[in-house]
C-alpha cells in the first residue's frame, strides 16, 4: 500500500518537457542578409556574385584554345584572393514558353503562320518529352571578410563594400581578358538565385515577389514568428 502512494506522489510532481521548439529553415542557412546586391553571412563576411558567360571551347582552332589558356593563366595570377567558380546544370524548362505560343497561336489570323506555329509547337513539345535539354549557368562567388585590411574593425557598410567592389573589377577585368563578359547579380537576381538552389522544385511553380514593391532595401532573415 505504501508503495502505490509513493508511486502515485511520484507521478503527480512529474511535469512533462515542453516540447521543443521546430527549428526553422532559417536556422540551418549561412546567409543573414541581402544588401544592395550583397550577400552578408552570419559571421559578417560579404559575397558578390557574377553571372560568366561562356565560351565553345570545342569549336575553337588549337591557335585560339592556346590563347584562351594563356589569358585564362595571367587572370589567376592576377588575383590574390579567393574565388569560387559555380556551374549550376538545370534541366531546361519550357512550359511558359510553349503556353505563350499556344496563345499566339489563337490569336494568329494567317492561316499559313497558324499551321508553322502548330508544327513548331508539337516538335518542341515532342522533343522535351524525349531529350533533356538542360541550361547552363555559370558564377563566381568572391568573397570579402570585413575586419581585414587598412583600418579593419573601424569601417562600415559602405565602406567594406568599396573594397569588395575592388575585388569584382579585378576579376570582371581579368575574365574580359579570357573573352568573358561578367555581370554581378543585384538584389533581387540574388534572391532568386538562393530561392532555386534551396528550393528547386518549388522555384518552377512558385515565383518570389519582385523585392521593388517593397519599401525596405534590406532583406533578413524572417521574425521568429514568422519563420517557416
Amino acid at each position: 500500500m505504501a508503495k502505490d502512494e509513493e508511486e502515485k506522489k511520484l507521478k503527480s510532481s512529474t511535469v512533462e518537457a515542453a516540447p521543443a521548439k521546430r527549428s526553422s529553415t532559417q536556422a540551418y542557412l549561412d546567409v543573414d542578409q541581402v544588401r544592395e546586391g550583397i550577400v552578408i553571412l552570419k559571421d559578417g563576411s560579404m559575397r558578390m556574385v557574377l553571372l560568366v558567360s561562356s565560351i565553345n571551347f570545342e569549336l575553337k582552332s588549337e591557335l585560339e584554345r592556346n590563347s584562351i589558356i594563356y589569358a585564362y593563366q595571367s587572370f589567376l595570377n592576377s588575383i590574390d584572393f579567393p574565388v569560387q567558380i559555380i556551374m549550376q546544370s538545370r534541366r531546361l524548362e519550357l512550359d511558359s514558353y510553349l503556353d505563350t505560343l499556344r496563345v499566339r497561336l489563337k490569336e494568329e489570323g494567317n492561316e499559313l503562320l497558324k499551321t508553322q506555329i502548330d508544327e513548331y509547337i508539337n516538335f518542341v513539345d515532342r522533343l522535351i518529352k524525349v531529350a533533356n535539354i538542360m541550361d547552363k549557368s555559370f558564377y563566381i562567388v568572391i568573397p570579402h571578410y570585413s575586419g581585414k585590411g587598412p583600418g579593419a574593425g573601424k569601417r562600415n557598410f559602405d565602406e567594406e563594400k568599396k573594397y569588395l567592389n575592388q575585388k569584382v573589377e579585378t576579376v570582371a577585368s581579368g575574365l574580359r581578358g579570357v573573352g568573358l563578359r561578367a555581370v554581378q547579380l543585384d538584389t533581387q537576381e540574388l534572391i532568386e538565385l538562393y530561392y532555386s538552389v534551396y528550393n528547386p522544385d518549388q522555384a518552377k511553380t512558385q515565383k518570389l515577389v519582385d523585392i521593388s514593391q517593397l519599401e525596405s532595401e534590406v532583406i533578413e532573415k524572417l521574425p521568429e514568428e514568422m519563420e517557416i
